[in-house]
């Protein structure tokens, strides 16, 4: 089956990017070096759209009811220019896609899922809103899409817009509309990377433009495209869950540690009873992070992990995270297994290393950064 790609597909091959395949999308995995983007991101800026990004609309007098039958979040919570973060369950409270949710009014809203998750969540969409006035329209293929993470971002969009980018004026996990290198975006203070950052959206047709428009704006402030390499090791830094990987249809928001999303007293909603039975009972794993020491230590999906000589979990991903100069890995282990405790993995090779536990984000905990 041939792969998709980004509407900046051609991009990444005249500069050289190493392209990879990312659950049926061409990506790119780096331009220069994972390390350099990865710094970029941290001191700088990077420029990210590893693989297809856009939105899910979702329009109708009944669009927020319908919304919050089949998110674990309260929409309620969201005014006009809020995003939510949120998970779309099944009926076993397994999570079918988690994604941020933008309410443009009470009767229009967008859903940013993750890439390779967009026909299941239109398919969970569209066959729950039958009979509902609200309506839900793929469009993905028409939006293109940036994304600029780091401190210098804000300085290099606001030499192209007119918009107030300063965080009285955007918040974190706002967005506006407006026009930026003359096109007309939904411009949304949103990221994937825990720094200062923007997520743009605009209609396809202008991607090229706005990819040059960026890049031409940012190179006094040293931004540099970054791949999904990158991208997976500063998130990893922040102990964000990347779907497909830590998270799957089998995994809940409480096993995966963003129970907090879960508003079991907003009513009803799919997947609610299954929900409230296991926040009663309590879950039998639980998605943790695990640091190393150094860099010289790799594991892979599904190496086993062990405490006191016994099985206790499995480990979902790891990169390396530069800016604490440490292997990182996230794995579902027993919730008996505490903050701070270490673990052996023993990777398919028959390597081992101790790593130890920790619940929280390694890099700027307090999300200072990302709020800055």
């Amino acid at each position: 089956m041939a792969r998709r790609h980004s509407p900046y597909y051609h991009q990444f091959v005249a500069l050289g990017a190493e392209i990879v395949d990312r659950i049926g999308f061409d990506a790119a995995f780096r331009f220069s070096s994972v390390q350099a983007e990865h710094v970029a991101t941290r001191t700088a800026a990077g420029m990210y759209d590893v693989y297809y990004q856009g939105a899910v609309d979702v329009k109708g007098r009944e669009a927020e009811a319908f919304l919050n039958s089949v998110l674990v979040n309260d929409v309620r919570r969201l005014t006009d220019g809020g995003v939510l973060y949120s998970s779309v369950p099944n009926e076993a409270g397994g999570m079918i896609d988690d994604l941020t949710v933008f309410r443009f009014s009470a009767e229009h809203y967008w859903l940013c899922p993750t890439p390779s998750r967009v026909d299941r969540v239109v398919a969970h969409l569209t066959e729950q809103s039958r009979g509902r006035l609200a309506y839900v329209t793929n469009c993905v293929s028409g939006t293109a899409y940036l994304s600029i993470q780091g401190p210098h971002s804000r300085t290099i969009l606001a030499g192209l817009t007119s918009l107030d980018l300063s965080t009285a004026a955007l918040p974190y996990y706002h967005f506006r509309q407006g026009i930026l290198a003359e096109v007309p975006v939904v411009l949304s203070r949103t990221g994937y990377s825990g720094e200062l950052g923007y997520e743009l959206f605009y209609p396809r047709d202008y991607a090229d433009h706005m990819w040059t428009a960026i890049l031409d704006a940012g190179e006094p402030y040293e931004l540099k495209p970054a791949g999904l390499g990158a991208l997976r090791s500063v998130r990893i830094e922040k102990k964000y869950p990347l779907y497909g990987l830590d998270l799957d249809e089998t995994t809940s928001p409480y096993e995966a540690g963003v129970g907090w999303t879960v508003h079991l007293d907003k009513g009803d909603f799919v997947g609610r009873d299954a929900l409230q039975r296991q926040r009663d009972a309590g879950v039998n794993r639980v998605l943790v992070g695990i640091a190393f020491d150094g860099i010289g230590f790799l594991p892979k999906l599904g190496d086993p992990v062990t405490f006191d000589g016994r099985s206790v979990g499995k480990i979902t991903s790891a990169d390396i995270g530069y800016t604490l100069g440490r292997t990182l890995a996230l794995g579902y282990l027993e919730p008996s297994i505490a903050d701070g405790t270490g673990v052996v993995v023993t990777t398919v090779d028959g390597t081992s290393a101790t790593g130890t536990v920790h619940h929280a984000a390694l890099y700027d905990p307090d999300r200072s950064r990302a709020r800055a």
